[in-house]
């Protein structure tokens, strides 16, 4: 098959790649011009530079796609970037489902994310069947994402052949951008981590997750979402795989949520001085002790989804930290804006 993937060089993106070459398929990146292609150099892979911000470049990307994998988009976890959100992750999507039905591609995966989806009340297990719903989720990367996923929901109504994945949080090998989690870890193993925020998570493994979507594009029902969650896990047993696996003591103090709150509110601007990202901010604080029971029971039954273990996920990010790191970048490895 010929496909296309937006989002490339992504922590999703990149793996992704790599399991479509192993599956056999010709794979076109889509590279913006500004964007680094670190993560995928070297693979055998057609880079095309286009943008799902300039809706002409897609309508050449997509020529002679069988099928496309939409992951191009902003994670923000700090306010003032709601703009952005809105012309990447919004009228981003809103180009490729347009280019998608020019193009006649076959098939469209797009990967949303769980906070596109009302969050239920405590208690109440997270599924496929509550609604995506922009007015009623928290903060604007959510609102962007189910804003986009309506987008797409709308080329489906207009006859786009196309699948949604809802993601939770991701984690594992090839971090090549080094995400939050990420950060949690490098922090861990350089004995920087003094203290721990109180609060638990889904977390799949980013293997599983591009495997997942792949499945989801040949098994998925047209039209139909699929939560792709892994483990849910507190942040305390994060700590003590950290610790099993690294041999580093994990940090004892558990910063309470008020005093939490209170940093979180304060954290971007310390960040935006320090320029770099931030570990946590009030909306991650909320993330954390939010409503996190979800299943992924639907993808199980109907694609034959199958994620591994938290613990395995963290055992290899670390082993490819370690190995792709000098130690010299190990000791100053800081994300930038």
């Amino acid at each position: 098959m010929n496909i296309v993937v937006t989002g490339a060089t992504g922590h999703i993106g990149n793996v992704l790649v790599r399991e479509l070459l192993a599956q056999g398929h010709s794979v076109r990146a889509l590279v913006p011009p500004f964007e680094n292609d670190l993560p995928i150099r070297g693979l055998d892979v057609e880079i095309v530079a286009a943008d799902v911000c300039d809706a002409a470049s897609l309508s050449t990307a997509f020529e002679g796609a069988d099928a496309v994998y939409h992951l191009a988009g902003i994670i923000a976890i700090t306010p003032g970037r709601e703009a952005l959100l809105q012309r990447v992750n919004v009228e981003g999507t809103r180009n490729v489902v347009a280019a998608c039905l020019k193009s006649c591609v076959g098939r469209l995966v797009y990967t949303s994310s769980i906070h596109a989806i009302q969050e239920p009340p405590e208690g109440i297990v997270i599924n496929e069947t509550f609604p995506v719903d922009p007015d009623n989720v928290l903060g604007p990367y959510a609102r962007s994402k189910a804003m986009a996923t309506l987008e797409v929901k709308k080329g489906i109504a207009h006859g786009l052949n196309a699948v949604i994945v809802h993601p939770t949080g991701v984690i594992g090998p090839f971090d090549f951008r080094i995400s939050e989690m990420g950060q949690l870890m490098l922090d861990f193993i350089r004995g920087k981590l003094k203290a721990y925020l109180d609060g638990a998570y889904d977390f799949a493994d980013v293997r599983d997750v591009a495997h997942g979507m792949t499945l989801a594009c040949s098994k998925g029902r047209r039209g139909e979402s699929y939560i792709l969650s892994g483990e849910r896990v507190s942040i305390k047993r994060i700590m003590e795989l950290l610790e099993e696996i690294s041999g580093v003591k994990a940090p004892k103090f558990k910063v309470p949520a008020w005093l939490a709150h209170s940093v979180g509110k304060l954290a971007p601007i310390y960040y935006r001085i320090a320029r770099s990202k931030p570990l946590f901010t009030d909306y991650s604080v909320d993330v954390l002790r939010s409503n996190s029971v979800v299943t992924s029971e639907k993808a199980r039954m109907e694609l034959g989804y199958k994620p591994r273990t938290v613990q395995e996920s963290i055992c290899d990010s670390v082993a490819w930290f370690r190995q792709h790191l000098t130690p010299a970048q190990l000791a100053a490895a800081v994300r930038r804006i």
